[in-house]
C-alpha cells in the first residue's frame, strides 16, 4: 500500500520537499506502524535540513493523524513553508496552519469546519460523542489562532468552523492564515469534483466547469505531455486512481 505523501531531498541537501496529495488516513501500513509514525520516520531520515517545502492538495481526513503531522512539522528545526497547490480542506488546513509560512495561489482555497464522525449508541453515549467532538475541535482552534495571531479572534474562528467556511487565498490572507498570495495556477483551476462530495457549502464557482480557451496544436501537445507526467507522478504517490 502506498503512502499519501512523498518526501524528497533537494540536491543541495539543505532543503526537502514533502507532498501531501490525497486523503489523510489512519489505517496501518503494517502491524507496527501508523501513517503518523511512518511520516515521523521519513521526516527523521531527512537529517538536518534548513528548509522544508510542504506542497499540499488534500480534502482532509483523520483528525488525529493530521494533528500529529502538524505538530511534527511545527517542532521541526527547519523553517517549513506550506504551498497550498489547490485545496487544503478540513484537517489538511490545520496542517497548513502549523507551518511557519503559508503560500497560496490566488485560485487555491482553505476549507475550515468542525470535526465530525459516524456514531451509534444510546442517548448518553451520543451526548458523550458530541462532547468529545467539541474537545477535539479545540485543538484545531488553538492551531488556527496561533497562526493568525491578532488577525483572528476565537469567536470568529469558531463561527468559521461552525459554518463550514471556504476561504479564498485573499480571505485566508486577511485572517492571517496565509502569509503570501501568488498568481493563479492550473492545478487549483482543475480541482476534482470528487473532493467536494463530503461537504455541504462548496462555493458555486468551484462547481462550475472551467471555461475552455482555444489552444494551438503545440500547446495541445504540451498539455498532453504534462498530463501524462502528472498521471504517472500521482499514480506513484497514491497508488493509482
Amino acid at each position: 500500500m502506498k503512502k499519501f505523501w512523498e518526501v524528497k531531498q533537494s540536491a543541495n541537501k539543505e532543503e526537502a520537499d514533502i507532498y501531501i496529495f490525497g486523503e489523510i488516513v489512519s489505517y496501518k501500513w503494517d502491524d507496527a506502524d501508523t501513517t503518523a509514525a511512518s511520516f515521523q520516520k521519513d521526516l527523521k531520515e531527512l537529517g538536518e535540513v534548513n528548509q522544508i517545502n510542504l506542497h499540499i492538495n488534500s480534502p482532509g481526513g483523520s483528525v488525529f493523524e493530521g494533528i500529529a503531522i502538524g505538530n511534527m512539522l511545527k517542532r521541526h528545526t527547519a523553517h517549513v513553508t506550506a504551498h497550498v497547490d489547490a485545496l487544503a480542506a478540513s484537517i489538511a488546513s490545520v496542517i497548513v496552519a502549523s507551518c511557519d509560512k503559508v503560500v497560496m495561489p490566488e485560485n487555491s482555497m482553505l476549507m475550515i469546519h468542525n470535526p465530525w464522525t459516524f456514531s451509534t449508541g444510546n442517548a448518553k453515549e451520543l451526548r458523550k460523542q458530541a462532547d468529545d467532538l467539541d474537545k477535539i475541535a479545540e485543538s484545531s482552534v488553538v492551531t488556527y489562532l496561533s497562526k493568525a495571531s491578532d488577525k483572528l479572534s476565537e469567536e470568529k474562528i469558531k463561527q468559521i468552523m461552525d459554518e463550514e467556511t471556504w476561504l479564498s487565498a485573499a480571505e485566508a490572507y486577511e485572517y492571517g492564515l496565509c502569509d503570501a498570495v501568488e498568481s493563479a495556477n492550473q492545478m487549483a483551476a482543475s480541482i476534482s469534483e470528487k473532493l467536494f462530495e463530503a461537504y455541504q457549502n462548496v462555493p458555486t464557482k468551484l462547481l462550475q466547469p472551467v471555461q475552455k480557451e482555444r489552444i494551438t496544436e503545440e500547446q495541445r501537445k504540451q498539455i498532453v505531455k504534462q498530463a501524462q507526467q502528472d498521471k504517472a507522478y500521482i499514480g506513484e504517490i497514491l497508488g493509482g486512481l
